[in-house]
C-alpha cells in the first residue's frame, strides 16, 4: 500500500489433520499518517484556549481552516432516539455540503455502528463533510471506544481526524461551556451547531495519538 499499514488476524490454534494451526488474515489497513510526522506539544498550548483534548486519536498534522461544531445536546439525548439522530445529522451534514463547509462533529457512542444501542447509526455520506469525528462517553453510556473502524477507508484516505474521548478512563476531556458561548447556528431537536469567530486549530499527533482542538 505504500505506507504502514495495520494489520487484523484471528488465530485457530485447533489443529488440522496435518496438525496445522490456522492463520487467518481478516483485513489490511493503510494507518493515518502524512509523510512528515506532527508532534503535539503541550507546553507550548494555553490551556484555556483548549476545548477538546483526546489521549486516544487518530490522524496526523494540522487543521486551521474550520470554524463549525456540531454537537450533540448531552442534556437532550436518548439512547432510544438515535436512529432520529441519524437522520438530524444527515440534514445537517447536507447543508454543510451546499455551503462547502467542513465541521467538527461530537456525539455519544460510537458513530456508525450497527446497533442504535450503542451510538448514532450513521451511514459515511451522512456525514461526510466532517473533518473531525468525535466519538464520548456520557454518565450511563459507556463508550466502547471503535477508533474509526466503521469509516477507516474514508478516514485514511481523506486524513479525516477520529477522536474518542472518556474522561473516565483518562485525562481526555470536552468543555462544552465553551461551545455553548459561540454564536448558534442552527438548534435541532438533538445537535447544536455553532461557529467559532475565528478557525479553530485541530493538532494531531500520529505517533502519541494526542489530539487538541484550541480556538483564539
Amino acid at each position: 500500500m505504500g505506507s504502514p499499514v495495520e494489520i487484523e488476524f484471528a488465530v485457530d490454534l485447533n489443529k488440522d489433520d496435518d496438525y496445522k494451526a490456522s492463520f487467518y488474515l481478516l483485513q489490511i489497513k493503510p494507518l493515518i499518517g502524512s509523510a512528515q510526522d506532527y508532534n503535539v506539544d503541550m507546553k507550548e498550548i494555553d490551556k484555556k484556549s483548549i476545548f477538546l483534548y483526546a489521549e486516544k486519536g487518530m490522524g496526523n498534522g494540522v487543521i486551521k481552516d474550520v470554524y463549525d461544531v456540531i454537537f450533540i445536546d448531552n442534556d437532550l439525548f436518548d439512547k432510544k432516539k438515535t436512529e432520529e439522530m441519524a437522520r438530524e445529522i444527515e440534514k445537517l451534514n447536507a447543508e454543510m455540503g451546499k455551503q462547502n463547509k467542513k465541521y467538527i462533529l461530537i456525539g455519544p457512542g460510537r458513530w456508525g455502528t450497527r446497533d442504535k444501542w450503542i451510538g448514532i447509526p450513521v451511514n459515511w455520506p451522512q456525514i461526510s463533510n466532517a473533518k473531525v469525528i468525535v466519538e464520548t462517553s456520557l454518565e450511563g453510556y459507556p463508550l466502547d471506544a471503535s477508533s474509526g473502524s466503521h469509516f477507516f477507508h474514508n478516514v485514511t484516505s481523506m486524513n479525516v481526524g477520529y477522536f474518542s474521548v472518556q474522561p473516565e478512563l483518562s485525562g481526555s476531556y470536552i468543555n462544552y461551556d465553551i461551545l455553548k458561548k459561540q454564536k448558534l447556528i442552527k438548534k435541532t431537536n438533538f445537535f447544536r451547531h455553532i461557529r467559532f469567530e475565528k478557525p479553530i486549530t485541530v493538532r494531531m499527533d500520529g505517533k502519541k495519538r494526542i489530539s487538541v482542538i484550541t480556538y483564539d
